[in-house]
């Protein structure tokens, strides 16, 4: 059974046109530089018609893989999440209470997940400990380098 994937309307659009951006423009190239590899005589000893054929193997499965995500998406309506505790869109404001470092993430599908803009996962390790908290609540949460306790500050959409 496949994996059903909750986003936001922005996050399906932009799956779409990567989608698009890969059927339209980047498959039509590997196809063109497939067939000038090919003109290019004996297959066996071709190590561009090779390369392209592995381009080419890798495109198909990224875009099998967009289609399934995006066939599989539910947009997410934001008006019906509550904000008194963690869910999918919730900014969360967190404080390491080893060392008080205060860090501020979104919670969002992992097609949207994007850590230099402060988006994590909603399967990350931190993502799942927060899941359902409240502010004020200490949570300890496993991570490669340990078990660090958070305590929740902000809760907002």
């Amino acid at each position: 059974m496949a994996k059903i994937s909750y986003v936001t309307e922005e996050g399906l659009k932009k799956l779409q046109h990567e989608l698009e951006q890969l059927t339209g423009v980047e498959r039509p190239k590997i196809s063109q530089q497939i067939a000038e590899a090919r003109d290019k005589g004996d297959l066996s000893e071709n190590a561009e018609y090779d390369a392209a054929k592995e381009a080419q193997g890798l495109l198909e499965l990224r875009i099998s893989k967009l289609q399934e995500t995006i066939m599989n998406s539910r947009i997410i309506d934001e008006s019906k999440l509550d904000s008194s505790s963690v869910q999918i869109l919730s900014k969360v404001k967190i404080k390491n209470t080893k060392n008080n470092a205060v860090m501020e993430y979104t919670i969002v599908a992992e097609s949207e997940a994007d850590l230099k803009s402060g988006k994590i996962s909603i399967d990350t390790p931190i993502a799942k400990g927060l899941m359902g908290k409240k502010v004020g609540d200490t949570v300890e949460i496993k991570v490669p380098v340990g078990v660090i306790p958070f305590q929740i500050i902000d809760i907002s959409r």
